[in-house]
């Protein structure tokens, strides 16, 4: 039995067990009036939401109260969250009863047991609805592993030893791309210096870029004055949405470059709006304002593509970014494969949660591609935090490659917000995964009976 694993045992008994799941859809107004947050080149109007998931945990010899809480969550934009709610309401038999114990140390088959029921997986596989709500399940419960360590996730994680690293992951479908000796070998080159890393982190932060002053509807005076407070709040890197109309996307970034100069570092996401020869015709005629990468040129599912846009557009210095929509570690494996991909975009609950990212993360580092999570959501910044504070201690030691997105929004609801200080993430210290919403922003935002739904 590896070390961690011992020592839960001695934290828990086997007795201890889930006793409850509930799922409850929370959902934010963010289009009400026109603002413009969260907008982009197909998304006009989200209104950021959750599938909320909550776990509680007590003793099967007891008749007392929970003994530990967990929250989770999975991001929509607003309709269809109700489906993600039930679908989380579905792995409900699958998780209620079981002991803590037997699924900590054995966290591998448990996810494999979630993603592949016989008759649930029908509906995905690992993919749609059902994926988003096993990522929520997955993410509640490593929040309560954090709390029961008192522990951050992020320390949680990067206290593991290599071999309980790989003992996370499901390795069905990976092995022609990365076995376990050659993750277990990333993972040891970086194991004796981590501390180093913690110590790196703790002192200058995670270097962030940010998205929120570059929304699609936003005007050019709310552009300024947000790229400005930006600018001031020590921010190095953004990002702006682009579009199927050439000249709103000449015309904003101008504006971008006017205040920005021209060499700071500035990626575009197209969020999937072209096809794949308009994709390299219109970033080619953007080319001229220097983006670092495009994001999401065509569609998500589109590996191929991605790859002949790459091809076409790497020798005007644009990279790929894309994988916010990439459902499963085996669109991973094909992206990195193929050279689809240069810049890698997890997200903490599009994949099955923490352990499946850890799969992906290793996969793109044996294939040489930097991890920059996408965090452009409700509750993302909070999860992803901790993605990048344990890729950076664990598996890539390359600050300078790396960064993670920041949107300025809904931080308010969230018990323990990111924090950003001088254009970095403050490393986090509650325990947990940063994922327990607020009370009075349950009661006013829960659909459809909230206040601000009534």
């Amino acid at each position: 039995m590896a070390p961690l694993f011992s020592r839960l045992k001695t934290l828990l008994s086997r007795d201890v067990i889930i006793s409850s799941l509930t799922a409850r859809d929370v959902r934010f107004p963010t289009s009400a009036c026109g603002t413009g947050h969260g907008s982009d080149a197909l998304h006009k109007d989200p209104n950021y939401s959750a599938a909320y998931a909550v776990l509680t945990a007590a003793s099967s010899n007891s008749e007392g109260g929970s003994l530990y809480s967990g929250h989770g969550l999975t991001f929509t934009i607003g309709r269809g969250n109700e489906v993600v709610c039930a679908a989380i309401k579905s792995l409900e038999p699958l998780v209620v009863g079981r002991s803590l114990v037997d699924i900590f140390t054995d966290f591998a088959s448990f996810w494999h047991s979630l993603t592949c029921e016989t008759q649930l997986r029908w509906i995905g596989p690992e993919k749609g609805a059902i994926h988003l709500a096993v990522a929520a399940v997955i993410n509640a419960l490593w929040d309560l592993w954090g709390k029961i360590e008192c522990k951050p996730v992020w320390e949680l994680l990067s206290d593991m030893s290599p071999e309980e690293i790989i003992s996370l992951i499901d390795w069905q479908y990976l092995s022609d791309a990365i076995t376990k000796d050659e993750a277990l070998a990333i993972l040891h080159k970086q194991y004796p210096s981590r501390r180093e890393r913690v110590e790196d982190l703790k002192e200058n932060g995670y270097p962030a870029y940010i998205t929120s002053a570059g929304w699609m509807g936003y005007s050019d005076e709310v552009v300024e004055e947000r790229l400005q407070s930006a600018l001031k709040s020590g921010f190095t890197k953004f990002k702006m949405k682009v579009s199927r109309d050439l000249s709103v996307d000449k015309h904003r970034c101008e504006l971008f470059r006017s205040i920005l100069g021209p060499d700071v570092p500035l990626m575009m996401d197209a969020n999937q709006c072209w096809d794949v020869d308009e994709a390299i015709a219109h970033m080619t005629a953007l080319s001229m304002y220097k983006p670092l990468w495009i994001e999401e040129p065509t569609s998500p599912d589109d590996i191929l593509g991605h790859a002949k846009i790459g091809r076409a557009l790497r020798p005007l210095g644009i990279g790929i970014a894309t994988g916010e929509y990439a459902h499963n570690r085996v669109m991973f494996k094909q992206f990195l494969e193929s050279g689809a991909m240069d810049y890698c975009q997890i997200d903490s609950c599009r994949l099955g949660g923490i352990n499946e990212n850890i799969a992906v993360m290793l996969l793109a580092q044996k294939f040489g591609v930097p991890v920059c999570p996408h965090a452009g959501g409700c509750g993302l910044c909070e999860m992803t935090q901790h993605l990048s504070i344990f890729y950076y201690i664990c598996i890539n030691d390359k600050r300078e490659s790396q960064m993670l997105e920041y949107a300025d929004h809904l931080h308010e609801h969230f018990v323990y917000p990111s924090i950003i200080k001088n254009g970095c993430y403050i490393v986090p210290t509650d325990h947990g995964y940063s994922t327990k919403m607020k009370d009075q922003s349950l009661l006013e935002y829960e659909f459809p009976k909230g206040i601000k739904w009534t």
